[in-house]
């Protein structure tokens, strides 16, 4: 039986919903201000529309960020340095880091709303599997590195959205020097090798 194809006005609503969504999450205060009553008035269709493209907010908020994500996937997957697969490993780590850190700069409120809506813990959540899966596969390519699975969680820490909210958010850190500040650390902590006794 052949595929079916979502109708137009389907295709429409749900482009209109994520543009909704990310426009008024780019202007919201706080994550929890944006309301599925809010997103479906933005975008003028019914909440049952909206229930029915996305199931619950958590599923709208996974659409949206997978639609924001898809550029670095692609880029990691098949494109070119320093992102793409043929880029040295540590070269490409300290990339895939930056790249994760821009893009929650970038989008800091879908981000943190997104990590706060897991269900009991950020780490089991789709997006954080993914972003941990891209890196492990990077850092088993370094010699040498006997541990990538931990490593992998260890510096993806480092860009959890709400420490990237905190200190970009309290204007604590700038970008520029975030960003200098996480390659630093990428750096020493893939040059550390093996803890030693």
């Amino acid at each position: 039986m052949p595929e079916r194809r979502p109708r137009k006005d389907a295709v429409r609503n749900r482009k209109a919903v994520l543009e909704a969504a990310d426009a008024l999450f780019a202007r919201c205060e706080s994550p929890e201000d944006v309301t599925m009553a809010d997103i479906a008035a933005a975008a003028g269709v019914g909440k049952g529309t909206l229930f029915r493209a996305f199931g619950d907010r958590t599923g709208l908020l996974r659409a949206l960020y997978e639609a924001r994500l898809e550029p670095i996937r692609e880029a990691v997957e098949t494109g070119p340095p320093p992102l793409g697969p043929a880029t040295p490993p540590q070269d490409r780590v300290a990339a895939l880091l930056d790249a994760v850190l821009c893009f929650k700069l970038d989008n800091r409120r879908l981000a943190l709303a997104l990590e706060e809506s897991a269900s009991g813990s950020p780490y089991q959540a789709e997006h954080y599997e993914r972003w941990h899966s891209m890196l492990q596969a990077v850092l088993e390519q370094i010699p040498g590195l006997t541990d990538s699975d931990f490593t992998a969680h260890a510096l993806l820490a480092a860009t959890r959205a709400d420490l990237v909210e905190h200190l970009a958010g309290e204007g604590l850190v700038s970008r520029k020097r975030m960003r200098a500040q996480l390659a630093n650390f990428t750096t020493r902590v893939l040059a550390s090798g093996p803890p030693q006794g």
